[in-house]
């Protein structure tokens, strides 16, 4: 089988019949009105809406049907309809309720004139979705690269701001790509290694075991998410070598040289193919023109600890041996960011863009959200409530934009460990943690058809990701259904139902409107597909329009949705709304496992 077959088989067949989609038109043949969906799919018993929108009429529907594709037959009429102003490009719009229309099939959507793409309900419409996903992981693999079958940056590296003498060579090769260039960082793949560790952890079913550890096709009797995850396991354990001795970066943005595969990797960093490996030494950084604000090395720390914490915890079964080396590397990191609190941003060079990390409690509290989870000492729990005290609520959620990266992770997993524990009252307020962070996004959200209340920054897609995950959390813990249609929303948004139309996932789903020309030397040079990769996403267009060296290189399909609050460009020019990063599709695959795993009857 070929890759897109392996991918939900049945569904995909019949997926790749022609597409419906018919927009009102008006008299001189412009498009008048559109209806958006998740063009992956909704599951029976879920939260289903669309959105109806319109550019240039006045005149709202007042009702809308569901209609089977095969037969042409009306199957569900309702005047379930909610009305909304303007939005982006949109004169009204308006949301089109059918969640308690249940039956499994295909289908499209009627109203005001327009009809929708074909609308799928089915139980496992997101079935093999998170294992699609786990293919851009693989891609971005560095020393062996198993999509390209060959090695990359074997050569890494030589040390900067430790406490050995600078240009010292260190064994540092392996882990991922951050995006589509080849800098590494430790912040973003720790965090990565922790959503695939978590995505086994709760939702091992899910998983397949169609490769090995290498990344090569064959099973090993393991899933496969769990190999991946310790593919970043296994790098992180070569940054921090010694419980002294901890490594935040791989090369900077010299790396900006231009476009060439990571096995053809030419640029010269002063050592050959050595590239510099920067230690967190807490302090700023940078080797060229600018640098950093760091101040600690807490927020990187913390996020070493509880990959390794949790890793540790998940080979207990498999490889003793191996999850007691996991357990040291946990309790050395947490102890490295004990010495020095506060953030260790990423080190620029030549351009101003790092990212700019602002906050590390809840790193330290998930680190030790997670010790205390492995070991039950009282301690390590009591240090972890004081970290949540200190943000209860990701300073994000509710803001209306942030600098780049500036609260990260964007979603605190360690409210959820909290959550989990026994102590019911530290439960209880890790819950409302969750639920303020929530209600704070709601408030922003609900004024608008789309259920937006996420900004419009850098790596939009990110933050939308994380926001579904946390409200997927809290109905978990709490059973309370309050968030769900605007996390339904959130989701539904990463597949289609924005005001583009457009899945923000490179393939997926194969019959639908999905990234094209993303920005990556691998699709531009050689038209190799990046399955699975979650893009960037829209920022408002007063970013957009202050970014250094951004050019379109194809006339803009998606020009008539465009607006001064926001883009999304589908065109490799757009570092900034179409390139894939590493975290964020681990992250997403975390939230297609949770979706997958909620099926009902």
């Amino acid at each position: 089988m070929n890759n897109i077959q392996r991918f939900s088989l049945g569904i995909l067949l019949s997926g790749l019949l022609s597409l419906s989609f018919h927009p009102a038109v008006d008299r001189a043949g412009a498009a008048e009105a559109w209806i958006r969906i998740n063009q992956l799919g909704y599951q029976p018993r879920s939260v289903k809406v669309a959105v109806w929108v319109t550019r240039n009429g006045d005149r709202l529907p007042s009702g809308f049907e569901i209609v089977e594709k095969q037969s042409g037959k009306v199957v569900y009429t309702t005047e379930k309809i909610s009305a909304f102003g303007a939005y982006g490009p949109f004169k009204k719009a308006c949301r089109l309720d059918f969640s308690e229309f249940n039956t499994p099939g295909r289908y499209f959507i009627r109203a005001g004139g327009a009809e929708s793409p074909e609308l799928i309900i089915g139980r496992d419409v997101y079935a093999g979705a998170a294992d699609f996903a786990l293919r851009y992981m693989r891609q971005q693999r560095s020393g062996y690269n198993p999509y390209l079958k060959d090695s990359c940056h074997t050569q890494d590296g030589y040390t900067m701001y430790g406490p050995m003498p600078d240009s010292t060579h260190i064994d540092v090769s392996g882990g991922w790509h951050d995006a589509s260039d080849y800098l590494q960082y430790a912040t973003t793949s720790a965090n990565a290694t922790y959503h695939l560790l978590a995505a086994y952890r709760d939702f091992p079913e899910v998983f397949a075991d169609h490769y090995l550890a290498n990344g090569l096709e064959g099973g090993n009797g393991r899933a496969d998410v769990l190999d991946e995850a310790d593919w970043g396991l296994q790098w992180l354990l070569k940054m921090h070598p010694r419980k002294d001795w901890l490594f935040n970066q791989i090369a900077d943005d010299r790396d900006h040289k231009g476009l060439r595969l990571p096995t053809k990797d030419d640029v010269d960093y002063g050592k050959g193919r050595e590239r510099p490996v920067y230690f967190a030494n807490g302090k700023p950084q940078g080797l060229g023109k600018y640098q950093s604000r760091a101040t600690g090395t807490a927020s990187v720390a913390g996020k070493f600890s509880s990959a390794f914490a949790l890793g540790s915890r998940l080979y207990k079964g498999i490889d003793k041996k191996y999850a007691r080396k996991l357990e040291q590397k946990s309790l050395s990191a947490y102890t490295f960011g004990l010495k020095k609190p506060g953030v260790q941003q990423t080190a620029p060079n030549r351009a101003p863009y790092f990212y700019e990390e602002d906050n590390w409690t809840d790193d330290m509290e998930l680190a030790a959200a997670e010790l205390y989870q492995g070991s039950g000492s009282k301690k390590y729990l009591l240090q972890a409530a004081g970290y949540a005290d200190k943000e209860p609520v990701s300073p994000w959620m509710g803001a209306d934009t942030a600098r780049h990266y500036q609260w990260y992770p964007f979603h605190n997993f360690g409210h959820y460990e909290l959550a989990k524990t026994q102590h019911a009252e530290l439960s209880e307020k890790a819950k409302q943690h969750y639920r303020e962070g929530l209600e704070k996004v709601w408030e922003k959200a609900k004024q608008n058809a789309f259920y937006r209340g996420v900004p419009f920054i850098w790596c939009s897609n990110n933050l939308t990701t994380s926001f579904a995950i946390q409200a997927f959390l809290y109905h978990k813990l709490s059973g309370n259904a309050e968030y769900e249609e605007l996390a339904q929303a959130n989701f539904d948004w990463l597949f289609g139902c924005n005001p583009w139309g457009t899945s923000m996932v490179y393939g997926l789903p194969a019959w639908g409107d999905t990234p094209q020309d993303p920005h990556s030397a691998l699709t531009h040079l050689h038209q190799y597909p990046l399955d699975g990769g979650l893009v960037d996403g829209p920022v408002y267009g007063s970013i957009y329009r202050n970014l250094i060296g951004i050019t379109l290189y194809q006339p803009d399909e998606y020009a008539e949705f465009q607006s001064p609050l926001v883009v999304y460009h589908d065109d490799f020019g757009d570092y900034s709304t179409n390139e894939p990063t590493m975290d964020g599709t681990a992250s997403l695959i975390y939230l297609l496992a949770a979706y997958q795993s909620r099926i009902n009857p």
